[in-house]
């Protein structure tokens, strides 16, 4: 473990800036969309419309941080249901699996304190609440919910991704993802699919509110479609994928997915 942190720790410092700069701008637009004292909340008086806005604001975001040149060199997971997935795909090493997920929770954490430390009546106030996600309808429908998004959400990734013609595409289809599922999903579960989204909020709102759902629902979600994948695919092509993925190629002799640190060939 303490040769994985002295040799990938540049990539796990990817991993905090990524999902912090994602709740920076989850914090900064919640407060422009929502506080009811600034002009964008009195101008669009749909709820429909300001979720519509918010959820291009956060997709774009996505799509930012995915393309970005620090963001290829992680493989910009984001998300510890996303990267305890790839390990289950055997495309990352248990020591680095462990730290990204430590990453991440340290990262968006750090980002709502940015946010925090800047605009600290902004971000409290009820109605923004420091971005929180919590269950709207109900416990079972928001985990129900949540576990789909989250199952959606990787299968599209893998699928897509996969296609020598369509992986190029992949981060923009993640956008538009989260953009929809802001949209029209958000006021039943909040919309995390990211167990340390949840948590960054949380912790900085002392709102825990079925916490539980945001940690569970979005793991089996993706646990679920990484099994299904990995089956369909070692029927078709055996053990090794053909997306390129970030640390474990060596390890499975393969190619495809490994990408080196800072190496010009990626």
């Amino acid at each position: 473990m303490a040769a994985s942190l002295l040799k990938n720790w540049k990539t796990y410092v990817i991993e905090v800036w990524a999902l912090g700069m994602f709740m920076v701008s989850a914090g900064m637009f919640s407060i422009l969309v929502f506080h009811p004292s600034l002009p964008i909340h009195a101008a669009i008086k749909s709820d429909f419309l300001k979720r519509l806005l918010m959820g291009s604001i956060m997709g774009t975001t996505a799509i930012l941080l995915i393309y970005s040149g620090w963001g290829k060199r992680s493989g910009a997971h984001m998300n510890p249901a996303t990267t305890l997935a790839q390990y289950q795909l055997n495309r990352i090493e248990a020591a680095d699996a462990l730290f990204y997920v430590a990453a991440q929770f340290v990262g968006g954490s750090l980002g709502v304190a940015v946010v925090y430390a800047l605009l600290p009546d902004y971000l409290a106030s009820p109605s923004v609440n420091f971005a929180v996600t919590m269950p709207h309808k109900g416990i079972w429908i928001a985990f129900l919910c949540e576990f789909v998004m989250a199952f959606a959400l990787l299968t599209m990734v893998l699928t897509v991704s996969n296609n020598a013609r369509l992986a190029p595409y992949t981060g923009y289809l993640v956008g538009l993802t989260v953009a929809l599922f802001i949209t029209f999903e958000a006021p039943i579960s909040g919309m995390s699919i990211n167990p340390a989204r949840t948590f960054s909020s949380a912790i900085w709102a002392n709102a825990w509110t079925g916490i539980w759902i945001y940690f569970v629902a979005p793991v089996a979600g993706m646990q679920c479609a990484a099994w299904l994948y990995r089956k369909q695919y070692r029927r078709k092509h055996g053990e090794c994928g053909s997306m390129k993925m970030h640390l474990s190629g060596q390890k499975h002799n393969c190619h495809t997915y490994q990408v080196l640190w800072w190496s010009k060939e990626n």
